[in-house]
């Protein structure tokens, strides 16, 4: 799972699959998107204005439960690597 997140659009996005899918959207409201992909499997979530979404002044703290940290690492940058949606 990769979360990401664009301050120049103030837009999130948890990709949940790695890799390139194609998919269809399912628009929970005008902010709120899921992203289904083959096998009706979720790829990712987009959450556009996402600090009104989130109802915060910035994105909240992630916390992250039940996961065995030498299979699953994590990473956390300053930066995305590339812009979302690129």
């Amino acid at each position: 799972m990769k979360i990401s997140y664009d301050p120049e659009i103030d837009a999130l996005y948890i990709r949940l699959r790695e890799g390139k899918h194609e998919c269809r959207s399912v628009r929970l409201s005008e902010e709120v998107a899921l992203n289904i992909g083959a096998g009706e499997k979720m790829v990712g979530i987009e959450i556009l204005d996402a600090k009104s979404v989130l109802a915060a002044e910035k994105i909240p703290a992630v916390t992250v439960e039940g996961l065995k940290w030498n299979s699953a690492p994590l990473v956390v940058r300053d930066t995305p690597e590339k812009k979302y949606g690129a």
